[in-house]
């Protein structure tokens, strides 16, 4: 909700706001909290349409995309990064 509102309040003034809304993905913080290589992996991957986790490789495009001008339409927007699994 916060993406759509603050979108409509800062859109006057040439702002988009647009949110990435990942699943899993493997980080430092993933792997010191022991989620990565656990029950709780192997569970999110089962249901996940595309059977794997998420790395860093699979979310950078996505903001380099929403930073850019060809983005420049859409605003108020999440994008779900997360394998298919919601």
């Amino acid at each position: 909700m916060i993406t759509r509102t603050l979108s409509k309040e800062l859109g006057p003034y040439g702002v988009r706001v647009n949110s990435i809304n990942p699943g899993l993905i493997v980080t430092e913080g993933t792997n010191t909290l022991g989620i990565i290589g656990s029950e709780v992996e192997q569970s999110f991957v089962k249901r996940t349409p595309l059977r794997r986790v998420g790395t860093p490789a699979d979310i950078t495009p996505l903001a380099l995309f929403l930073a850019s001008e060809e983005a420049q339409w859409l605003t108020g927007e999440i994008l779900y990064a997360s394998g298919g699994i919601r």
